[in-house]
This record gives C-alpha cells, sequence and structure tokens, in this order.
C-alpha cells in the first residue's frame, strides 16, 4: 500500500477509522498492496486494547494463530510468530507449550505490529463524514481533510452501563473496562459487589477473593443469568466460527437471527473452564483455612439488577431474584460492573445516514461482505454484527477472513484467498 504525504487534494482507495485489533490487522494486511492506498485515523496517542483488564496471568481465549493475519496470510512479517521471534521469546513460548498469548503480549504484540506501519494516524478525531462528488470527505477535529472511495469503520463497542447505574454518581462505581487503573482505590472499600458473569468478571472476582484477607473486605458476585455459564469451546462448536455458518446465518430471516444473538450469547461470552473450576478451589481452600469464620463472600445467580442508589458513600442495589420471583437488596461501598460492551453508531456518521442501511431494529444491515451502504461496497463494518454475522463478528480469528473480503470488495478482486467451505457439518438442509 502506497504511503504518500497527506494532501488536501489526494484521493485515498478508503479511509479506516478507529484501530482496534480488527482494523490494525486490515492495514497489515493492505501494507503489502500497491494497488490500495489507505489510511488509518485513531483518536488515542497509541493502540490500546483493554489495557483495564490486564491482570496478571490474563490471556486470550483464542490461539496465537487469531493474530492479525495468520489466517489470511501465514507468510506475513506481522504474524504473531514473527514478533516473538523479534522479541527474542521464539522459543521460550515454544517450551511454554500453550497455544493462548497473555493479554497484556496480544497488546504489546499489536504495538509492535503498529509502529511499523506507514498508514496509521493516531491523534487524529474524526468530526464528520459527509459525501460530495462520489467520495467520503473526513474531516478532523484538527482541521485535515480525508477523501476517500471507501470507508471502513472500526471504532469497536463502549462500556454498557444498565439503566439503573447510569448517572448515579459516587466515586466507588466502575465498569470493568477501568479495573486495573483503579483496583487499589476500589479495595480500600468495605464491601466489592460485582454484577455481571462474563470471562471478565470472573477474573476481577478471582483475583479479588484471592485477597480478601489482606484487605477484608465483603465480596459479592451477582449474576441475572441461571447460572455461571463456561464458554463452550468444543471443536464441532467451533466450527460455527467458518464462512459455512456466516452463509447460513446471514440468509435466515432478521428475526430468527436476533433470537439466536440472544441465545447464543453463551458460545462468546461465558466464563472459561479452568478460571471456574479455579474459582471453585479458591473457594474451598479459603473456606478450609478459615475455620468456624464463613469467608465474607457471596455468589448469587438469577438476580437481575433492577434499582440502584447512592447516599453516603454506599450504593444500595435493588435485584429480582427471576426464578423465585422474590425482590432483595445489597448493600456496597464498591460497584463493578462487568455488563459487557455495545455498539453505538458514531456521531460523525450522521450526514450520511441516508446513504447507510438499516434493519426493523434500527441497527445497521450488514451484507454478507460486510458492507453497510446502499452501494453494497462503500462502506464497511468491523465487529458490530453479531446479529447479522452471529459470533464470528467479535471473534478474533475471523478478523483476518473479514479484512480478505472487505480488501477483495475494495480492489474488485481477491488478493488473498477467501475460504468458501471448512466445516464438517452441515448447518442447512
Amino acid at each position: 500500500m502506497t504511503a504518500l504525504a497527506d494532501t488536501t487534494d489526494r484521493t485515498y482507495d478508503f479511509v479506516g477509522i478507529g484501530l482496534g485489533p480488527f482494523n490494525l490487522g486490515l492495514a497489515c494486511l493492505t501494507e503489502p498492496i500497491d494497488e490500495l492506498d489507505g489510511v488509518f485515523l485513531e483518536s488515542k496517542p497509541d493502540f490500546e486494547w483493554h489495557a483495564g483488564m490486564f491482570l496478571d496471568g490474563a490471556h486470550l481465549q483464542t490461539p496465537f494463530m487469531s493474530d492479525l493475519v495468520t489466517l489470511a496470510d501465514p507468510t506475513s512479517p506481522y504474524s504473531f510468530l514473527n514478533y516473538l521471534k523479534e522479541k527474542g521469546r521464539l522459543y521460550p513460548f515454544y517450551i511454554r507449550e500453550n497455544f493462548y498469548p497473555l493479554r497484556v503480549e496480544y497488546d504489546d504484540y499489536c504495538r509492535w505490529a503498529a509502529a511499523k506501519l506507514s498508514s496509521i494516524r493516531f491523534s487524529t478525531t474524526v468530526t464528520e463524514v459527509t459525501y460530495e462528488d462520489d467520495l467520503y470527505v473526513v474531516a478532523t477535529a484538527a482541521g485535515d481533510t480525508y477523501r476517500a472511495r471507501h470507508l471502513v469503520l472500526g471504532t469497536g463497542t463502549v462500556p454498557y452501563l444498565p439503566e439503573p447505574c447510569r448517572d448515579l454518581g459516587g466515586d466507588g462505581l466502575l465498569h470493568t473496562a477501568e479495573y486495573m487503573h483503579r483496583k487499589a482505590e476500589l479495595q480500600k472499600r468495605k464491601s466489592i459487589t460485582i454484577v455481571g458473569s462474563g470471562q471478565s468478571a470472573a477474573e476481577i472476582y478471582h483475583e479479588l477473593l484471592a485477597e480478601i484477607d489482606v484487605h477484608g473486605y465483603q465480596l459479592n458476585w451477582v449474576t441475572r443469568s441461571p447460572r455461571f455459564f463456561p464458554l463452550e469451546y468444543t471443536k464441532l462448536t467451533l466450527e460455527m466460527t467458518s464462512p459455512d455458518y456466516i452463509d447460513y446465518f446471514r440468509a435466515l430471516p432478521e428475526e430468527t437471527r436476533y433470537r439466536l444473538e440472544k441465545q447464543q450469547k453463551g458460545l462468546f461470552k461465558g466464563i472459561n473452564s479452568d478460571l471456574i473450576d479455579a474459582i471453585f478451589d479458591l473457594l474451598y481452600q479459603k473456606n478450609v483455612e478459615s475455620g468456624d469464620r464463613p469467608v465474607p463472600t457471596r455468589l448469587l445467580t438469577n438476580s437481575t439488577l433492577r434499582t440502584a442508589r447512592y447516599e453516603d458513600g454506599t450504593y444500595t442495589l435493588g435485584f429480582h431474584q427471576d426464578e423465585q420471583g422474590k425482590d432483595f437488596e445489597i448493600t456496597t461501598e464498591g460497584l463493578v460492573l462487568a455488563t459487557g460492551y455495545h455498539y453505538a453508531p458514531p456521531a460523525f456518521l450522521a450526514p450520511v445516514h441516508d446513504r447507510l442501511r438499516f434493519d426493523s431494529h434500527g441497527r445497521f444491515d450488514v451484507t454478507r461482505d460486510y458492507a453497510i451502504d446502499v452501494t453494497g461496497r462503500g462502506v464497511f463494518l468491523q465487529n458490530a454484527g453479531v446479529h447479522t454475522h452471529s459470533i464470528t463478528s467479535p471473534d478474533l480469528g475471523m478478523g483476518p477472513y473479514r479484512n480478505s473480503c472487505i480488501i477483495r470488495e475494495l480492489l474488485g478482486s481477491e488478493y488473498y484467498p477467501v475460504e468458501k467451505s471448512i466445516a464438517f457439518q452441515e448447518f442447512s438442509v
């Protein structure tokens, strides 16, 4: 990909807005393509990936091959294995015999890749996108303008706060995205309550439980789920992260897809089974060590958060036990919301709203090849299509596949071979 100086009259083939792992992967895969001239705009001063969840020992839930490039181009110089080689850590990783990179290691890998690319503009905030003379015009806060034939949106998701907790007040409330930045402050509280039950909630609970004797807080973990669901990671289930399943899911009626979206959350939002076992073992150990004195912790399922109020340093949370139909309250000084993330269309797209496709639920109507505009090949979307592409949308391993499809649409020809069918099972009849 060419890397010329920016000019106001220059026309790019595409502008990528936002730089998470998926658009960073696109930057890596388009770098060697001379026929494509693109630029990536990111508001942050450097690459950052979930820095608030860099707990000691925390690792990805997908293997190292789900890096930025390998599943599209195993020979790419931007692979995780090449990163390890350059860092002098390839043999230790091999001896470690663990497919799953540490989370902090994956972040460093992405920073390493970003530093090698000429197409990225950090500290560049997009303020508005318009459409003029068959081109998308991207305006930035610094007053610069970028013109392009295509856009690739990679602005990602933002922390989701349950309605009762919005504008709640107090300084003891945080989302998991902030956890490591505020952990020391949190542990000074007399009581801590975690709401939610995904991987992040489990990691935080395990860490806080391990240090409960040191700090002496009451620790609660509450979820509306019927149980603490393990991540389903069997091989035939993993075939659902495949081109075959995308074809099947995308062709289903819209209402069926929305129903399945709710049912399939456990396939990518569950807890690693080893971590669930480690939590139980730690609870057992703590109870043995405490003798007749119960460990100050509670785990509650089937409990939906309905109300919340803050007064004099304490949060009062109102829950409804869904199976019993009973209401109860928990008071806590610290409140950790492990309530996930959600996608919100960026405000800068407002001027081109009429050029974008939406379904009957008001969400982007994403085509099979990841476009969301009326032409079907002008604006592409990264990681906001669970309702159209199922669990493949947030999956790191499917990022290179999606980017291969987007590159094919940008070029009009196939540069990286795009797999058509890889599953043993048949999803449709």
